[in-house]
């Protein structure tokens, strides 16, 4: 080796006073360790050289995240994306959800597209080909009954998530008709609102029972306009029976997909500005409005959200997702789009909710778009279950150690913490979740950075609503604070606030209710000018009813909500889904309901403790019993009010904000009894009703 080393420096001719000659003294000692020793020292330098090579890296950041949005000039109160450019589309080849999909095809072919299961099976799947051939002929075969290929023709779909739900969808994209999504928490009088509304001939159902609804209808002559309904699952002659008897033709997708296969059409598409959707809204108030959407809104919508995950952690070919949030909401809409976009995998559940870990542990998604609750429910589910002392305290240490980590801007799965405590953890949602999209409502900064750290994975956080096509803001991966915020304006939106004198937010705090501007915007609500007026300003301005404040940062932070406010008898303003979210933080409440009326001068609530924790909360105070006998017994409510106290103190609530009085229901408000909408938010007029007596008795006599 000093031979090879001496004959190299008098190739280079590197003079001898640099003290080359010492380096014989140099490999005399190190050949005096002895070959074991020297093995060692080997290893070492080989791991620490492998460990500086192999360490994990921050994330690549997009901007600075001191400064995420931008101020608008002559705008006040007004920011936009740093990453705003005139060319809304990241894909030049996709101007419209039907180019989104053909774009996948021409990624994926004959790869998977479309998944499905029955309980202990494993997943089968549609390739991406398939798919589309068979949009068209089903496409087809509705030209071919009679529809019109143009955005002034509406299809219902009434059924779950479903490959068939898509096809159906993709039919209408590719003859550039409309899909009109319905839902059974609509009730009767929305259903028939939306069916008469779009004037919809043609309602596709995945159930026979949803069909002998709608017929029940027809019978009734409350939907004149329904003249087919086409079935996904097989059904009996004498369903086809009843329908001929009103006039209304009952066939099944299979036979409209063949008669399209005989009488095919070209595919007709869309154009940018057509209307792809219309939306209900959650129809929390009185009937539900029709929301258009276009299609340049929803490729938007999703080209921002593209751009914000950069090409490291955009969906590819080989990525999952788990799709169990409902199809008629927008959020589902855009998340499924964006995969096809790249042409990944999407997967359903199998329409049951309590399946769903089981189809998690199945289908092994790497992506796993969701809603608080159900972050929420895990999280209570994984501390409940750490009941000894030596698990909370390794649990703290685990979360901590990585927390650390996490503020460095590392997200990892791989580390020693993982492989101890956190891999049983991410075995709830598969094992391969890379990222998690929540929106819809509000997440706590306790939940958000817990999951971060547990599952490893980019978690980012949107906010919008149906009005503004998905997310009009959404978090940037790199900024990992818990700061309570839903990041800056997406690439095609901007963002202002207006004052909201009688609640006392004002522009010139930084303050005010949330109003959007930019392609995203929908396009109206169908046949109700004066609803949209209400909504879209002459300026265009999209008034979302929400109230926020921009951080330092340039991020958004959602502070209250304009809608569903109450006066009490001291004519003070109450939002009562602020007060809930803070609620929500204590363990012991898993649902909650808050109510004020204008003649009363405090707050009730409606709690529905959780189930795993309740028992364990009583008995430590002495009490024992079923989950309903504690739910019935004074003192167990008298406790469990003094801990929501607690935590709304902590939340900042003020003694007008603080519920006086509580009623613990022992069943969970659920989308089947009409107390919660699809995307689990609650629906106020009917928990009002359905608990009417309940409130009645706690305001006539509040004491416990």
């Amino acid at each position: 080796i000093m031979e090879s080393i001496e004959g190299l420096l008098d190739a280079l001719h590197v003079p001898e006073y640099l003290g080359i000659p010492e380096l014989e003294d140099a490999s005399n000692f190190i050949l005096s360790f002895s070959t074991p020793t020297l093995i060692l020292i080997g290893a070492a330098v080989f791991a620490l050289v492998y460990w500086l090579a192999m360490r994990p890296k921050a994330t690549k950041l997009l901007c600075d995240l001191n400064n995420q949005s931008l101020p608008v000039q002559g705008e006040p109160a007004c920011r936009r994306s740093t990453l705003m450019k005139e060319d809304q589309y990241y894909c030049d080849d996709v101007k419209t959800a039907y180019e989104a999909f053909q774009r996948g095809v021409r990624i994926s072919g004959d790869g998977p597209c479309l998944g499905f299961r029955k309980l202990g099976s494993p997943y089968n799947w549609i390739s991406y080909k398939e798919v589309s051939s068979r949009a068209e002929f089903f496409g087809s075969g509705l030209l071919h009954r009679g529809c019109s290929p143009s955005p002034d023709q509406f299809i219902a779909v009434f059924s779950q998530n479903r490959p068939e739900w898509v096809i159906s969808k993709l039919a209408c994209y590719t003859y550039s008709m409309v899909i009109a999504p319905l839902y059974e928490t609509l009730g009767t009088e929305g259903l028939i609102h939306i069916l008469n509304t779009t004037e919809s001939s043609t309602v596709i159902c995945d159930k026979p029972g949803r069909a002998e609804t709608l017929l029940s209808y027809v019978e009734g002559s409350k939907t004149p306009y329904v003249k087919t309904i086409i079935l996904m699952e097989p059904f009996e002659d004498s369903l086809g029976g009843r329908g001929r008897s009103c006039g209304v033709d009952v066939l099944s997708m299979k036979d409209v997909e063949d008669l399209g296969k005989e009488n095919w059409k070209a595919p007709m598409p869309p154009k940018p500005e057509d209307i792809a959707v219309i939306c209900s809204t959650s129809g929390t108030t009185g009937k539900p409005k029709l929301a258009m959407l276009s299609h340049k809104g929803m490729v938007c919508c999703i080209s921002s959200v593209l751009s914000i995950l950069q090409k490291k952690i955009t969906p590819r070919a080989e990525d999952t997702i788990l799709s169990f949030l409902p199809l008629a909401h927008v959020y589902e809409l855009m998340a499924q789009l964006m995969f096809y976009c790249q042409g990944g995998r999407v997967g359903f559940y199998q329409g049951d909710i309590q399946l769903l870990m089981d189809d998690c542990r199945t289908l092994k998604p790497t992506f796993f778009p969701t809603v608080p609750r159900i972050l929420n429910r895990m999280y209570d589910q994984i501390h409940s279950a750490m009941k000894s002392p030596v698990k909370r305290f390794l649990l703290h240490c685990a979360v901590w150690a990585k927390q650390v980590e996490l503020r460095r801007g590392i997200i990892q799965n791989n580390s020693i913490w993982d492989w101890l405590l956190f891999s049983r953890i991410q075995a709830i949602l598969g094992g391969r979740v890379r990222i998690i999209l929540t929106g819809s409502a509000p997440i706590s900064s306790t939940v958000l950075s817990f999951f971060r750290t547990t599952l490893g994975c980019l978690i980012v956080e949107g906010y919008g609503q149906t009005e503004c096509t998905g997310a009009c803001t959404c978090s940037l991966p790199g900024d990992y604070t818990a700061g309570g915020h839903v990041g800056p304006p997406v690439s095609w939106s901007t963002v202002k606030l207006e004052d909201v004198e009688e609640m006392n937010y004002f522009v010139s705090n930084g303050e005010g209710e949330i109003c959007v501007k930019g392609p995203g915007v929908f396009l109206g609500y169908l046949k109700d000018t004066e609803k949209t007026a209400e909504a879209i300003d002459a300026d265009g301005w999209l008034h979302t009813g929400d109230v926020g404040r921009w951080l330092p940062n340039g991020t958004l932070q959602i502070i209250d909500r304009k809608k569903h406010l109450f006066k009490l008898s001291q004519g003070e303003y109450i939002a009562p889904e602020k007060i809930e979210n803070a609620y929500l933080r204590c363990t012991t409440v898993s649902q909650v309901f808050v109510h004020g009326e204008s003649l009363q001068s405090f707050l009730v609530g409606i709690v529905v403790p959780d189930p795993e924790v309740l028992p364990s909360f009583a008995e430590k105070r002495g009490i024992t019993g079923t989950y309903e006998e504690l739910c019935r017994n004074p003192e167990v409510r008298k406790a469990v009010l003094e801990d929501m106290t607690r935590i709304g103190r902590e939340a900042g609530l003020n003694s007008l904000e603080q519920v006086k009085t509580i009623y613990l229901h022992p069943e969970m408000f659920t989308i089947a009894k009409g107390m919660l909408t699809p995307t689990l938010k609650s629906i106020r007029a009917k928990l009002r009703n359905y608990f009417q007596q309940q409130i009645n008795q706690l305001y006539t006599n509040p004491s416990l």
